[in-house]
């Protein structure tokens, strides 16, 4: 078989036309904190994210201000520094969840916005047994349930 190039247009050529588009791609800091937010919920032993449940992840995805709380970024034309306040499940290793959020949060900003986490910093403010959280999710879904008929 004959050695068959595309039609692919020369380097030089590729290099002159990229050169004439300019621009800048930047982010918001809210756009960053929602892809942190989603990602986390992979993190096992991770129970919540300044009060955001994850067990509600599809309530917090539809209303982009919620799958934000907790989280505060600083972001800059190449680098993200990340702060968490968080709760964790009891009996869980802390150290253990402090470095999946850095590697989940890392993977998935760099993944989609090439930006470079250069800092986490997570400050848990709770730790919470299985039932505790059951108890909260029951509290959560009646107050849910209540706000519900009070729209009707």
């Amino acid at each position: 078989m004959a050695d068959q190039k595309g039609t692919n247009v020369p380097t030089s050529e590729v290099k002159e036309t990229n050169g004439q588009v300019s621009g800048e791609l930047t982010f918001e800091d809210k756009v960053i904190q929602k892809i942190i937010g989603i990602a986390l919920e992979k993190v096992d032993g991770l129970l919540q994210v300044d009060g955001g449940f994850f067990s509600n992840m599809a309530e917090r995805i539809s209303n982009s201000d919620n799958v934000t709380n907790g989280i505060e970024t600083e972001v800059g034309k190449e680098q993200v520094a990340v702060d968490l306040d968080v709760v964790v499940e009891y009996r869980k290793d802390a150290q253990k969840i402090y470095e999946q959020i850095k590697k989940v949060a890392a993977e998935q900003v760099k993944k989609m916005t090439h930006l470079d986490v250069v800092e986490v910093n997570v400050h848990i403010e709770d730790i919470k047994t299985k039932e505790e959280i059951e108890q909260d999710k029951k509290s959560d879904e009646k107050q849910s349930d209540n706000s519900d008929e009070s729209d009707n």
